[in-house]
């Protein structure tokens, strides 16, 4: 089994790059197993690519952001969200869920996805006091490494 850290830079920053102290986990981890990959994509906000949350107080600007840093995570790998098989939505709270929803549902027809990811979405204290939404995604595709 093969495993790496996954990296869009362009998109969101590190999680080790946090100032004043550095947050110890990757953005994802790439899983290569006899020629199956499994991307774990950590919880993803609205974080733009210098590590500063953005979009403040609009929960439908946050969820767009958290959806497209988490296609470029998975462009980062070769994949797309037709590969996302998971998602845990964490919301603030839950009366933020309607627009919420609404706006998955856009991305999600935008994107043509069917069949959708099983999902859940949970009630949380988010990291930052300014975050509505973040959200994690488990993606499996085949892949050309047959090793291991």
């Amino acid at each position: 089994m093969k495993k790496k850290a996954m990296h869009a830079p362009e998109a969101l920053n590190e999680a080790y790059d946090y100032k004043p102290r550095p947050s110890s986990f990757s953005r994802g981890m790439r899983i290569d197993i006899r020629g199956v990959t499994i991307l774990l994509i950590s919880g993803t906000a609205s974080v733009d690519e210098r590590g500063q949350s953005i979009h403040e107080g609009d929960i439908k600007a946050q969820t767009w952001r958290a959806f497209r840093n988490i296609k470029a995570l998975l462009e980062s790998e070769g994949a797309t969200w037709h590969d996302v098989v998971r998602t845990t939505c964490y919301l603030k709270e839950m009366r933020y869920y309607p627009e919420f929803n609404e706006v998955r549902t856009q991305f999600y027809e935008q994107e043509g996805l069917d069949p959708l990811p099983a999902s859940t979405g949970v009630q949380a204290h988010l990291c930052r006091e300014e975050l509505l939404v973040e959200i994690e995604a488990i993606a499996i595709f085949e892949s050309d490494d047959k090793s291991e």
